[in-house]
């Protein structure tokens, strides 16, 4: 279903390194030709430091033609820079990996500076050697060795610009290398960052001139906290707990605000980490406690996607609005049949189609007996696209394991569940209503106030965070 694949969208937004798995899932999915992929490998390819891995996708790209001589041109010139950065980077190591410099070290940088001047001579200019080896293996694919040198050059400068740029190279290395432990503690402390320093530094780790024109200070937190969503997004669907943190942050008033204003289509993996979250009869004796914000995700989702309709709308956020809001049990298994290939071809959430489905198909079944007293099994079964027997099944376990068995009774030898609750008050039918008159106002504001605010939006290219590529 190449119409509802985001990588087009998505990789405009991340380091070129980091769309390399992209393109490769790509590849694998057959979404889109392999061929047109490949040359989407080797263009990012080229632009790096990965010389034989360039030359091998020009090869698969171009079996008749010779391999570009300036690739061995580059590679020479690669081993002579990597010699030269290697021996300024040892210099500083050897300083600061000495126990008693360690042990003098202290948590304010510029007294650690000029300890550092005073007794070894070692300047700022030096100490950037960390970054600028850091940053060259990165190029190379040497992700391990870059984390360490950014992480010391991190610790130790005080230069605002290459100290932010280290912690996005740090992030990204540390997601190439799967430690999604420490890649959590990088993501989360490069959110402080963004959020509470001044913005005007990370609008771009290139030094402006005299001839660039100011950045205003909220765009350019505006678009690093986009590309900081962006990045995320790694982390969220590969450590365990990140489903729920997605939602802790995402659904925040900043970051909301963000995917309302710059990324809309993020409302996908909001939307699919809300249902993914959602108890299942399954995840219940498992699942860790939940804060209010995740126990309530998908009632939260299911507003937001409301409002932003109008801007974007897959199967996966169709599938909550018809459930939720226009209570279409049919429209909503045609937008279950389709957000599962969705999710299925979805490089973040292929791993979790089964998880999807199921916590779909409770939500379906919670939302169809909650307004209906007599129900056909078979009848729910053909909503939930599953077959009879295994319907049938399915859906006593799930009013057998969950709170829906304290008001139904199983009839099986009609095939009928009997769903017996007390009337609602009258007042709880008046605040029901009114709730959703009050959110039907909130989207129309909403949609007003940000009529202008896109026209004000800019090229994610011109704005890119990182210099690590």
């Amino acid at each position: 279903m190449a119409e509802y694949d985001l990588s087009k969208t998505i990789i405009p937004y991340l380091d070129r390194h980091l769309s390399f798995p992209l393109l490769a899932h790509l590849v694998e999915t057959g979404v889109f030709p392999a061929d047109e992929v490949q040359v989407a490998q080797y263009e990012l390819a080229k632009g790096t430091n990965m010389f034989d891995y360039a030359a091998s996708l020009f090869e698969q790209i171009y079996p008749n033609q010779e391999v570009p001589k300036e690739f061995e041109q580059k590679r020479v010139n690669a081993v002579s820079t990597h010699e030269r950065l290697q021996q300024e980077a040892q210099a500083v190591l050897d300083v600061i990996e000495n126990p008693d410099v360690a042990q003098a070290l202290r948590q304010d940088k510029n007294q650690n500076l000029q300890y550092l001047k005073d007794n070894y001579n070692l300047t700022l200019d030096q100490i950037t050697a960390l970054y600028n080896f850091g940053k060259f293996q990165y190029s190379y694919g040497n992700y391990s060795g870059a984390a360490d040198y950014l992480y010391h050059f991190r610790v130790l400068s005080t230069d605002p610009d290459l100290t932010i740029s280290a912690q996005w190279g740090k992030l990204a290395s540390d997601i190439l290398t799967g430690k999604w432990d420490v890649a959590l503690e990088e993501l989360n402390s490069l959110r402080e960052a963004i959020d509470s320093r001044t913005p005007a530094p990370f609008a771009s780790v290139s030094s402006t001139t005299n001839n660039t024109p100011a950045v205003d200070p909220a765009l350019s937190q505006l678009h690093s906290r986009t590309w900081l969503v962006h990045w995320s997004l790694f982390v969220y669907f590969n450590h365990p707990q990140g489903r729920a943190l997605l939602l802790e942050t995402f659904l925040s008033p900043t970051y909301l605000n963000t995917i309302q204003t710059s990324c809309p289509w993020i409302l996908r993996y909001v939307a699919a980490a809300a249902i993914i979250s959602s108890p299942t009869p399954t995840s219940k004796s498992s699942s860790a406690p939940q804060s209010s914000r995740v126990k309530n995700a998908v009632r939260e989702v299911v507003k937001v996607i409301q409002m932003e309709n109008y801007q974007y709308t897959d199967p996966v956020t169709a599938f909550l609005t018809q459930l939720h809001v226009e209570f279409d049990f049919e429209a909503a298994q045609k937008e279950l049949q389709k957000a599962e290939k969705v999710v299925s071809d979805d490089f973040f959430l292929g791993d979790f189609h089964d998880e999807f489905l199921e916590s779909a198909r409770c939500l379906v079944s919670e939302a169809y007996c909650r307004i209906h007293q007599r129900i056909d099994i078979g009848d729910l079964s053909d909503r939930l696209n599953l077959p009879r027997d295994e319907g049938e099944k399915w859906i006593v376990n799930l009013i057998r394991e969950t709170r829906m068995g304290q008001d139904a009774k199983i009839d099986l030898e009609k095939n009928l569940i009997q769903i017996s609750r007390p009337p609602q008050p009258v007042y709880q039918s008046v605040i029901e209503k009114t709730r959703g008159l009050a959110i039907r106002t909130q989207a129309l504001g909403a949609a007003i106030a940000r009529s202008g605010a896109a026209a004000a939006q800019t090229a994610p290219q011109s704005v890119e965070p990182v210099a690590v590529s």
